[in-house]
């Protein structure tokens, strides 16, 4: 039976948020890696992206656990859970765009797709530097500011990028593969700034 403490976990909560963090800049950069080598070494970066996405399950699963052993939560625990919820979600949308790539049967890999893979692992380092400051409720206006800037350049790249699919008269089929890898590249780079509204949102209300 798990044991439920009363004393507030303050310093763990924090740095669990934290690896969380690190942990979505780290399976941006494997993406990167990923489109910029393509096709060399793909199966093996791949399977590094997904090492990630284990990885950002089991903190996630850490955290959870930790608020449900935790009778005073360092700030409002339905929070917590969402923005647990909020970076394990970056992990998963990353994971899923580099699984289309490969499953696709992609021959070489479209420049915007680099574009966006890079947008992403920005928009993540963003996010890792204004979670380290959720420890003390600390101002991040400026980091948050910067990551939404991201947001919408990761937009344009995206747009831009389907705009040229049905330009370009390719292949039908063509289109339709890079048309739901541009979809869901830019659903990482939405899942970025997701994390940073409810971390916004938890910092207005403890300031």
């Amino acid at each position: 039976m798990a044991r439920l403490t009363l004393v507030p976990q303050k310093r763990e909560f924090f740095e669990l948020y934290n690896r969380a963090a690190e942990n979505t800049v780290a399976i941006s950069e494997k993406l990167v890696e990923l489109l910029e080598r393509f096709p060399d070494a793909r199966e093996e970066l791949l399977r590094d992206v997904k090492d990630f996405e284990h990885e950002g399950d089991r903190l996630t699963h850490e955290v959870v656990d930790l608020i449900n052993r935790t009778f005073v939560t360092p700030f409002d625990r339905d929070d917590m859970y969402r923005l647990a919820g909020a970076l394990d979600d970056v992990c998963d949308h990353v994971d899923e765009s580099a699984g289309k790539i490969v499953s696709f049967g992609v021959e070489e890999v479209r420049g915007q797709a680099v574009g966006q893979a890079r947008v992403i692992q920005r928009a993540a380092s963003k996010l890792r530097d204004a979670i380290a400051r959720l420890e003390g409720f600390k101002d991040t206006k400026r980091t948050l500011i910067e990551l939404r800037e991201l947001e919408d350049e990761g937009d344009r790249i995206a747009h831009d990028a389907i705009s040229s699919l049905f330009a370009d008269g390719a292949e039908p089929l063509f289109v339709i593969r890079w048309k739901d890898i541009h979809e869901r590249l830019e659903e990482a780079v939405d899942a970025c700034e997701n994390a940073a509204d409810v971390l916004e949102a938890i910092l207005v209300k403890n300031r």
